[in-house]
């Protein structure tokens, strides 16, 4: 019996990782030990203090129950606490922040919360593929706007605002940007809130990437006015080693909150208590934390910018994040051919640019997320199949 999907879902389609995953699987099952370079997936544990809480907690017979859709207040008020520590933000944890099972999430709430069947959402190309997922399912269209490495990856508002925007709801930025690590600075940010006010479109800037190996820490809504048209996603996976928990943050102004609730309340029945209790813990963590992260990756970063000049790849060495991106050179046509080459001849998987976007065609990017060992082991493979 055939059983046809929604329409929603006639063009959206497996993401990338997972149909690529398998493949490695099915390589490794056939002797091949393939270095995965490929995805952002921390593989350093989170701080043993809050590993101590989950356990704790976990094994107390009070704290199995349903929670709140909102998260404890507790974790509401490390979240809040951490914003004004370390990004000079002043949020009110009972009603500006709302607790998320990853950031993830988040986007497809949000998307589901404001878009339908006619309107648009302005994409970052090259951008994080759950961006155009999320506006699709939700019926709108993605529309996505060009980032080019000329004018920095930030987006041209002048080149935008030559558009027709009056069908435009929302507009997903990320800074530091996934893939290509670039920055954004306070000047950036103040013009995105401006543009947002003048053409009536909701800001949605995805942060989680903004303490691995960056210095300044930023949030879009330390903006003046910035609450009355934006909302943040923030996440603790990258900055604590918390992907596999599942914890993130929406915040915005009480009113977007309220909204976005509506849909979430209909999805979820709330956070394990003991995984809220001890992400509050990792929140409540010195900057020292990070410190000692940012160095493990900036010693792996060294290994990561060996292979990229193996490969003949040009990048900057001011990205931020968990990757580093690189132009490919002319000997390959695309990102997805070197990628491709290396996976048959090296067995090393390296992530092709273009799966973030036609900009990105011409870019590799590969992960952090690997022990020093391991990157010696791949730049090892590489040179040999290079003789």
């Amino acid at each position: 019996m055939q059983i046809e999907v929604a329409k929603r879902l006639q063009h959206t389609e497996e993401y990338y990782f997972s149909k690529k995953l398998r493949e490695i699987d099915e390589m490794n099952k056939s002797g091949a030990k393939v270095i995965n370079l490929g995805i952002g997936s921390p593989d350093l544990p989170p701080h043993p203090d809050a590993i101590q809480v989950l356990q704790e907690q976990a094994a107390l017979a009070t704290t199995h129950g349903y929670q709140n859709y909102k998260g404890v207040p507790a974790l509401r008020e490390a979240m809040s606490n951490w914003y004004a520590r370390y990004y000079s933000v002043q949020l009110n944890p009972n009603t500006e922040i709302l607790p998320l099972m990853g950031s993830k999430e988040g986007i497809l709430h949000i998307c589901m919360t404001y878009l339908q069947e006619g309107d648009e959402a302005l994409i970052p190309n090259p951008g994080y593929p759950t961006y155009v997922s999320a506006v699709r399912l939700s019926g709108a269209t993605a529309s996505p706007y060009t980032l080019s490495e000329e004018n920095g990856w930030l987006p041209d508002f002048a080149a935008l605002e030559k558009q027709d925007l009056s069908k435009v709801k929302i507009m997903w930025v990320n800074y530091p940007h996934m893939p290509t690590g670039a920055s954004a600075n306070q000047a950036f940010f103040k013009e995105l809130i401006a543009f947002g006010q003048r053409n009536s479109i909701l800001i949605c800037h995805d942060n989680p990437y903004s303490f691995i190996l960056n210095e300044t820490p930023q949030s879009l809504l330390a903006i003046s006015g910035a609450k009355d048209v934006a909302i943040e996603l923030n996440s603790l996976s990258k900055s604590s080693n918390m992907a596999g928990w599942r914890i993130g943050m929406l915040v915005a102004a009480e009113e977007r909150i309220n909204e976005i609730l509506r849909f979430k309340s209909n999805m979820d029945s709330g956070m394990f208590l003991p995984m809220q209790l001890a992400a509050a813990k990792a929140l409540s963590l010195e900057k020292s934390w990070y410190d000692e992260l940012n160095e493990t990756y900036r010693k792996r970063r060294e290994k990561v910018y060996e292979i990229m000049d193996l490969l003949g790849c040009i990048y900057s060495t001011k990205q931020a994040g968990l990757f580093l991106w690189a132009k490919i050179p002319d000997t390959f046509e695309s990102g997805y051919q070197l990628s491709n080459s290396i996976l048959e001849h090296a067995k090393v998987f390296i992530t092709p640019g273009g799966i973030f976007g036609t900009a990105g065609n011409q870019y590799i990017r590969i992960s952090l997320c690997a022990k020093e060992d391991v990157l010696e082991e791949a730049i090892s493979r590489i040179k040999e199949v290079q003789q």
